[in-house]
């Protein structure tokens, strides 16, 4: 890669492999919150926005996806699930410093949480 490279949800201050210097606000803006702009949406009718931060986590995880696939079976509208999930080789932390990173850093900006959710899947 080039450098410079980063998603638009990540973090101010945030370094990785292919963005060194880290994200400022006066070079990338601030990061997207994207599950609360999607819940806007009138079409949305599912949005939540879960971790893989802990094995309890991993476990709600599997249970939004498989909400969302339930909404789109029923034709109910757009499902959204947003993973919050740790990258260790390219933020340059161990597996165990990437997960204590996610819930320190991540899980403030990002709150883990339902959105929207049709009464008929809940």
């Amino acid at each position: 890669m080039t450098g410079g490279q980063m998603a638009p949800t990540t973090l101010l201050g945030q370094k990785a492999t292919t963005c060194t210097n880290g994200r400022t606000f006066e070079q990338a803006g601030s990061p997207i919150r994207m599950a609360e702009i999607i819940a806007t949406l009138d079409g949305a009718v599912y949005v939540e926005r879960v971790s893989l931060a802990s094995p309890a986590e991993v476990r709600k995880a599997k249970k939004a996806i498989k909400r969302a696939f339930e909404v789109q079976e029923k034709k109910l509208g757009f499902s959204f699930i947003e993973i919050l999930s740790t990258c260790p080789t390219n933020w340059g932390l161990t597996p165990v410093a990437s997960l204590e990173w996610l819930k320190e850093n991540m899980m403030e900006y990002y709150p883990v949480k339902q959105f929207k959710c049709p009464e008929e899947v809940k």
